[in-house]
């Protein structure tokens, strides 16, 4: 995944370095790399894709469904 941002004309730094920003977050670059920082197992994977599953659950329970 590679994210390509050129200066246009008359463009100041701070305005490039706010659309890179932008565009990363976008593309969800440091999604990926945060998620990919540190080896997790399937079987951890799972339990947390469950934990979350529970909660959101619950979360649905309390407040009712999305409308």
């Amino acid at each position: 995944m590679s994210v390509q941002i050129s200066i246009r004309e008359g463009e100041s730094q701070e305005s490039l370095l706010r659309r890179f920003q932008t565009m990363i977050q976008t593309s969800g670059v440091l999604r990926e790399m945060k998620a990919n920082r540190h080896f997790i197992s399937k079987g951890a994977k799972a339990r947390f894709k469950a934990q979350q599953s529970a909660r959101r659950r619950r979360r649905q329970e309390i407040t009712g469904p999305k409308k």
